[in-house]
């Protein structure tokens, strides 16, 4: 990691005051006069609040965005000193663990005391977003509240959808810093090591170059081609013929990097060569259809046609990408249905896969972001000839 990349870390208190200024736009067109954030990626967000304490699920955490004024943070008192060195002026603490009240009396006042204008708070209750309280607690707190508690996600993934250059300069990053580790592992493995090996040895090459956390890294091998592509690596050693499927979504400042890379084996048979460039090309196009103004559907469709004449058995994975930031996989999906229209500032995965025998499939996949004119490429393009490792 080079001095620069040090000193970027972190974002200035302007970069959540314009964050801050969308949210309310946006949250006045869905009527809420606040938003409840009780997860990480919601918190940080909007405060920039990192902490490796998540991993506890003792106690819950709660920031309130109002519709006019600065974030409010009701949290735990061992978190105080931390939430202080973010931007973030109002800070309530009580002593948790405290089962009996756990911040709820404290949450409960400062819900009442936002300005009503619409008479609805928005808490993380739809898909793709979790209540990081205990449910017994959101009833209490629906009791105790003013307000209607209405399901905040849509209005907080619009919000969220639409990244800053601030935002997209953390994936840009991430992923050159992943593909650049990708793009060594050959010289790091060979025939006879284990997937395991070869994960173990990405993830330190990654942390060398500076990624901050490797929270998903998938590795699978198999003779010919790969059953799936989400399981942990396990100790079956390389040999000759196989295709060996390597993803991660790793972290800079939070921001995820979420792409895959394949790499042969020794000498593969002819038909994974076949559907390694039968899958490149439905990148290749579902690239070129990422671009303002079309729709989720669109790119699915794009690439669905490019697999389909390659002979395309169909796939398990439901989907061919999604959105990308603070989580692994955000809306929206590309795939049949979704008509979520695509904005400059938007970033998402491209992810066609097949499957091109029984129970052999291949996935690629590059990440994007949406521009004024079509988008650009934030990973380095896999080539069309896959990797060789001996």
């Amino acid at each position: 990691m080079t001095s620069a990349d040090a000193s970027a870390r972190g974002f200035e208190a302007a970069e959540f005051g314009r964050r801050l200024g969308r949210a309310q736009t946006v949250m006045k067109q869905h009527k809420f006069d606040a938003l409840l954030c009780t997860t990480p990626a919601n918190i940080r967000y909007f405060t920039g609040f990192d902490t490796q304490f998540w991993e506890s699920p003792t106690r819950p955490w709660f920031v309130i965005v109002p519709l006019a004024g600065d974030p409010v943070a009701i949290i735990p008192e061992v978190g105080a000193s931390v939430m202080a060195r973010t931007w973030v002026k109002d800070i309530r603490t009580w002593p948790a663990p405290r089962p009996a009240d756990d911040g709820t009396t404290l949450l409960a006042a400062a819900l009442s005391g936002v300005s009503r204008r619409f008479g609805r708070i928005g808490p993380e209750l739809g898909r793709e977003m979790s209540l990081r309280m205990p449910v017994t607690q959101f009833l209490e707190l629906r009791s105790l509240v003013r307000s209607e508690l209405a399901d905040g996600s849509p209005c907080l993934w619009e919000i969220r959808m639409v990244k800053t250059e601030a935002e997209i300069e953390r994936i840009r990053r991430i992923c050159r810093i992943a593909g650049d580790a990708y793009e060594a592992l050959p010289g790091r493995i060979h025939i006879g090591d284990t997937e395991r090996d070869a994960c173990r040895r990405l993830r330190a090459d990654l942390v060398e170059r500076g990624a901050d956390a490797m929270p998903y890294v998938a590795g699978v091998s198999g003779p010919g081609g790969v059953p799936q592509i989400i399981s942990a690596p396990n100790d079956r050693r390389l040999e000759d013929g196989d295709l060996l499927f390597i993803d991660t979504g790793s972290t800079c400042d939070g921001y995820f990097c979420d792409f895959d890379r394949n790499y042969a084996v020794g000498e593969i048979s002819s038909a994974v060569k076949r559907a390694q460039q039968v899958v490149w090309d439905a990148t290749e196009a579902g690239i070129k259809a990422a671009r303002p103004g079309a729709i989720a559907e669109d790119l699915w469709r794009s690439m669905a046609g490019v697999l389909s004449a390659g002979g395309s058995r169909g796939n398990n994975v439901g989907r061919l990408g999604h959105g990308l930031g603070l989580q692994l996989t955000e809306p929206p999906s590309n795939m049949p249905g979704d008509r979520t229209v695509l904005q400059a500032g938007m970033v998402l995965t491209i992810e066609p896969g097949m499957e091109y025998a029984p129970g052999k499939m291949i996935v690629h996949e590059e990440d994007v972001v949406i521009t004024s004119d079509g988008c650009e490429l934030l990973t380095r393009r896999a080539p069309r000839e896959l990797w060789t490792i001996r």
